[in-house]
């Protein structure tokens, strides 16, 4: 029987997974689609929602700003901005490392969200173990120094293996953002801005006069 619920399209290809997913207002699940694309978001994101809406619109939009992949990040805030204003309806965000952390599906346990990040880096972040809020800044650092700061037993991401194999103890979740999850981050932390989490200071340097 088809949801009579407010619906909300989630949006998610910060990784190397293409992922959305048709929400209802009491966090059902009404459909979703999640693959493995590596590097194929801009081919894949659009025909995926299509065939995940099959005729339906949304009410509202929900996407991931980040941090990950420059691309898969630029093109999922693409479509949810220019969907949100065909649709006019509205838009709100969720970061990559808080969505990880609600996957790992740990209530009570103190978990450290690891992604792997540009330049051989790990984009790291802790979050609590009773309301999942941040204990600590985004940072992009080299697994070494990660390791050195990192004290959650629990990592998870696609940087985890990497960051305990560096700590040398603790246990790693190896996941990808999923849009279906993204309703069960609590509402402070999908009612961001959409605008992208980048996490790092870009490569590019402006020029100096000569």
């Amino acid at each position: 029987m088809a949801s009579t619920t407010p619906l909300t399209l989630v949006i998610d290809s910060v990784s190397a997974a293409c992922s959305v997913a048709l929400i209802d207002a009491d966090g059902v699940v009404v459909a979703e689609a999640h693959e493995v694309v590596g590097r194929g978001h801009a081919e894949r994101l659009v025909p995926m929602i299509g065939d995940l809406l099959a005729g339906r619109t949304p009410d509202a939009i929900l996407v991931d700003c980040g941090p990950g992949s420059f691309t898969g990040l630029r093109v999922g805030l693409a479509a949810a901005q220019g969907l949100a204003i065909g649709w006019d309806v509205p838009l709100a965000g969720y970061a990559a490392p808080a969505l990880l952390a609600v996957m790992a599906d740990r209530p009570g346990e103190p978990v450290t969200a690891a992604m792997q990040g540009g330049h051989g880096e790990l984009f790291v972040q802790s979050f609590d173990g009773a309301k999942l809020e941040p204990t600590d800044d985004l940072r992009s650092l080299p697994p070494e120094a990660a390791a050195s700061v990192v004290t959650a037993d629990l990592v998870v991401g696609s940087g985890a293996k990497q960051l305990v194999e560096a700590r040398g103890w603790g246990e790693a979740l190896d996941l990808l953002p999923r849009a279906a999850e993204a309703w069960r981050l609590p509402p402070p932390l999908r009612s961001l801005i959409a605008r992208p989490i980048y996490g790092r200071a870009p490569d590019a340097k402006p020029m100096t006069a000569a």
